[in-house]
């Protein structure tokens, strides 16, 4: 039974082991992400305005809360890449928890109240990060991303930025090329294609030149 004497307990886990998974959790994203060739890899770990920032690791002031890996324009943007990305958090949270019980067999590391909470929270995170749920923000769950991707039911919506001719301007159109805004300029073109590909992920933005279409870049879906 959970009694007073156990808040501390409480305590010490939800706001220094609850962090460590969480940083684990999101290392596993970024290895695969880079791996697959992302670019612009970022790493958030909680929520709130940002305490600080070290190289792609930025903390925020709820840093116990939440977190989540950023990045753009992976080189092997096929649907594995995508797999493997989304299962890297819960993989490598189920590695560490297997590590933490094998060095503690070991007698490399002893049992305690860290290894324990460390090993019941990775593989608590496992669970949930896995279970295929929407959730209320409208982000869904890795096992969500993963069991879609394998449907192929990730829609994956296409921007282009275009000449018209007859306009004489360069133009944004969304994924059913319909136009969201023209410009004089083709660097304008591009930054508001940007800006609005990056907003709809997963998405594509690809420069239409003499009918010959082009990659830019492209936003796969953020993994939490």
């Amino acid at each position: 039974m959970f009694g007073i004497n156990d808040l501390p307990k409480f305590l010490f886990a939800f706001f220094l082991v609850l962090p460590i998974i969480s940083f684990v959790h999101e290392a596993g994203h970024v290895f695969f992400a880079w791996l697959m060739g992302g670019k612009n890899i970022r790493v958030t770990v909680g929520s709130g305005r940002v305490l600080f920032q070290v190289g792609i690791l930025e903390v925020r002031q709820y840093y116990f809360w939440y977190g989540l890996c950023t990045f753009d324009n992976l080189k092997r943007n096929q649907r594995f890449a995508h797999i493997l990305i989304f299962a890297g958090g819960s993989l490598f949270n189920g590695l560490a928890a297997v590590a933490v019980v094998y060095l503690i067999e070991n007698e490399v590391l002893e049992a305690g109240i860290l290894t324990y909470q460390f090993t019941y929270f990775s593989l608590y995170y496992v669970f949930f990060a896995l279970l295929p749920m929407p959730y209320p923000d409208g982000n869904y769950s890795d096992g969500k991303v993963i069991i879609d991707l394998i449907r192929n039911k990730a829609p994956v919506k296409t921007y282009r930025v275009q000449w018209n001719e007859e306009k004489k301007q360069w133009c944004v159109l969304d994924h059913d090329r319909k136009l969201i805004e023209a410009f004089e300029e083709e660097e304008q073109a591009l930054s508001r294609a940007h800006e609005v590909a990056k907003q709809d992920r997963p998405s594509r933005l690809v420069s239409t030149k003499s009918g010959k279409e082009t990659e830019v870049q492209n936003y796969p879906k953020v993994p939490l």
